[in-house]
């Protein structure tokens, strides 16, 4: 069945295969942002050529100078602080609408949370491991949107929930253009399944949000389901939460099945639980038996395709596992 998708505005390092941009004039590729490309709008955007530091470039360093952090460039004994600060906070300006980001990893510029931190610049020795310039500023923006490095995403697991996150914000942020709360009750309707499965608790308390009861003005009940849905999905689903829900979503089509047929689905289900298999063999198994008994209201559920097909990728690095 297929299914229509919005299109994520997504704000991107412009090295991550945009401009040979990187300060040794070399640019990267990434296999799971070319395929991203066909599915969103990506805004490109480098603050190290910003600040006027050319390309190529000396490369820059983070430095903790008098509790406070300086960027530092060796090759020519000189500070660029400000100059990237400046250059930082002018792309940072006008963010509300982007659904999501994918950093540079470990720049001192771009990087969320790896870049390089040192004690001092005269004698630096390696202190710890931060934010870069524009990435702290992407963070304080950005932080409850779908924002990530292109390492982490290499990961199956935060990869999967990135694209589950960038979808559903960017479905409520066209939602949000002409708010409606017809509209929002069928959004929070066919989020259902998938928002049981992240958060049980935090689901509900968006329900009553939407049932209205002080009958507050309709904006002041979007903003209200929008920060309730950055809880929603602030961390990657557990997986004994989503098993539970694919039992539930089961459930509305058990009674029509064969003993067989029920059997082979709860074995698949099992297979998930144990990681023999990935989530989209039990969903793709569940939507198929919606289609062939045709319940409308399984079929609207967001769980069932979260995002695109095709940017299904079964491939896992083990980057970032400490997803919970």
């Amino acid at each position: 069945m297929e299914h229509q998708f919005p299109r994520p505005k997504i704000l991107i390092s412009r090295c991550l295969g945009f401009a040979a941009c990187r300060y040794d004039g070399q640019q990267l590729h990434s296999g799971f942002i070319d395929i991203l490309r066909d599915h969103v709008d990506f805004v490109d955007v480098c603050p190290e050529v910003e600040a006027g530091l050319g390309v190529p470039r000396p490369p820059i360093r983070l430095c903790l100078q008098e509790n406070r952090i300086e960027v530092w460039q060796p090759a020519k004994s000189r500070t660029v602080t400000e100059a990237l600060r400046k250059a930082a906070s002018h792309l940072a300006q006008n963010m509300t609408d982007f659904d999501g980001a994918i950093l540079k990893s470990k720049s001192p510029s771009c990087a969320l949370q790896d870049a390089k931190i040192y004690n001092g610049i005269t004698q630096p020795q390696f202190l710890e491991r931060g934010s870069g310039i524009f990435g702290a500023l992407v963070l304080e923006q950005l932080g409850h949107k779908a924002v990530e490095d292109e390492q982490r995403l290499s990961n199956r697991i935060l990869r999967e929930h990135f694209l589950i996150k960038l979808f559903a914000l960017s479905r409520f942020r066209i939602l949000a253009i002409r708010p409606s709360m017809a509209d929002l009750v069928a959004y929070h309707a066919r989020h259902k399944l998938l928002f049981l499965a992240y958060n049980q608790l935090r689901f509900r308390l968006c329900g009553k949000i939407v049932a209205n009861h002080e009958r507050l003005p309709v904006a002041e009940v979007f903003h209200q389901y929008q920060q309730e849905l950055g809880q929603i999905l602030q961390k990657p689903f557990l997986t004994k939460a989503m098993i539970n829900t694919l039992y539930h979503a089961l459930g509305w089509i058990s009674e029509a099945l064969s003993t067989r047929e029920k059997h082979f689905i709860i074995n698949t289900i099992e297979e998930y639980r144990d990681e023999r298999v990935p989530l989209q063999v039990v969903t793709r198994l569940i939507e198929a038996q919606a289609i062939r008994f045709d319940h409308a209201y399984l079929l609207e559920q967001v769980l069932l395709q979260p995002f695109p097909l095709k940017l299904t990728d079964l491939s896992d690095s083990g980057r970032g596992r400490e997803v919970e």
